[in-house]
Order: structure tokens, then sequence, then C-alpha cells
């Protein structure tokens, strides 16, 4: 399965959640098992030589992605919650929203000084909640190897703002 057969499996909703927001939709992907199974490998590719200990999924479609990629990977999982969701002691990190700012918080624990780890989530955006997770695992001593998507919303430059790590999205839209 191509790239370009991924994207069309991308459903697009206007006005979700609010009005003039176009919502791209992962749920018609993850419904094909060829499809699902090809996002998932092709995740997971560029990062097979990079000796990854550990990836962090972003909550909550990183999760749907995060744990089969570590599989994929021969490496743990550990997730990236929104405040208090986790049950044991936490670390936390802000990070501005266009209109306020949000918080994510990984458990204390999660991350051993010196390992490698992978981001993974469904979409690059901004970047804000990516590099709010790069900098939990870096909190716990972590080296962050890169940041994976199952999609990148080219124009609005997150990419940039997670620069210089190593950024990989499957399908980008301009």
């Amino acid at each position: 399965m191509t790239m370009i057969d991924l994207k069309t499996q991308i459903r697009h909703v206007p006005d979700f959640p609010k009005a003039g927001i176009l919502f791209y939709d992962i749920t018609t992907l993850l419904q094909d098992p060829a499809g699902l199974r090809a996002a998932i490998d092709s995740i997971a590719l560029p990062f097979h030589d990079q000796k990854i200990d550990l990836v962090v999924g972003i909550e909550s479609r990183g999760f749907i992605f995060g744990a089969p990629v570590a599989d994929r990977l021969g490496a743990g999982f550990a997730p990236v919650r929104k405040p208090g969701k986790l049950p044991a002691a936490c670390v936390r990190e802000s990070y501005a929203l266009e209109y306020g700012t949000d918080a994510l918080e990984i458990h204390e624990d999660a991350i051993k000084a010196g390992q490698r780890v992978l981001i993974v989530d469904d979409l690059l955006a901004t970047g804000g909640t990516a590099s709010a997770a790069a900098a939990l695992v870096r909190l716990g001593g972590g080296e962050v190897v890169g940041c994976a998507f199952t999609i990148e919303l080219a124009f609005l430059g997150g990419r940039a703002r997670l620069a210089p790590l190593i950024v990989d999205s499957l399908i980008s839209f301009a």
C-alpha cells in the first residue's frame, strides 16, 4: 500500500471541533486492516536501525500508533497524558496554545537516563504538543531520537518548531 493510498483513507470533516476547522480523521484508516498495518510498519521503518529503547505515545491517538510501533522496534512504550490521568507520581510540562496553555504529564519513572526515545503521535500541526513531550523525555534524562507522525499539516509549521529533531511523517497535507 502506497502513501497515496493511505492519504485517501483519511476522512476530512469540516467544522469540527468548531466552525472553520478542517479535521483530519484517522478512524477511516484504522478500520482498514491493510492500511493500519502499512501505517504502523511505515512509521517504524525509518527508526529500525536507531536503537530505540522506548516509544512515547501522546494521548490519545498516539497510543494507537505508538504501542505497535514500539513492538515493531523491540522497544518499550510509555504514555504521555493530559494532567490527572496517570496513577503514579508524574512530571508535567506546560505548553502554549493559540488561546491559552495546556499541559502533559508522564510518570516520573517512565524515562531512564540515557534511553533513546521515539515520540509518536497521529498528527503534527504546530508542534506544541510534541515539543512538550520532548521536554518531558529530556527531564527524565532520555535522548529524543526523533518524532514520527501519521499526518503532518505542513502549512502550520510544526516541523520547524521541532528542529533540530528528526521528524518523519507518512502523509503530508500542504
